[in-house]
């Protein structure tokens, strides 16, 4: 997790999705996302309870190669060179 705003969005709250621009905002004020994010710090950004899943060994060599949500979670072909140079 990056800790980004997605991670302070709120029911009811507008999300503006502007596909051209590639942008995706919430339309809270600056304060409001300020109040919410350091409540959220207080918190923790951790999951209360993880997840028990199994996870593929094909799953596992994936999230080995690729970026992060925020970078377009993509194959990171830099990666892929590294494991074979």
């Amino acid at each position: 997790a990056e800790g980004g705003a997605i991670g302070l969005v709120r029911e009811g709250d507008i999300v503006e999705i502007d596909i051209p621009n590639r942008t995706v905002n919430v339309l809270v004020s600056d304060a409001e996302m300020a109040a919410r994010r350091a409540e959220q710090d207080k918190l923790g950004w951790k999951p209360v309870h993880p997840r028990k899943r199994k996870v593929t060994t094909a799953l596992k060599a994936y999230a080995a190669l690729v970026t992060s949500a925020a970078k377009g979670a993509v194959r990171d072909t830099k990666a892929i060179d590294k494991l074979w140079n």
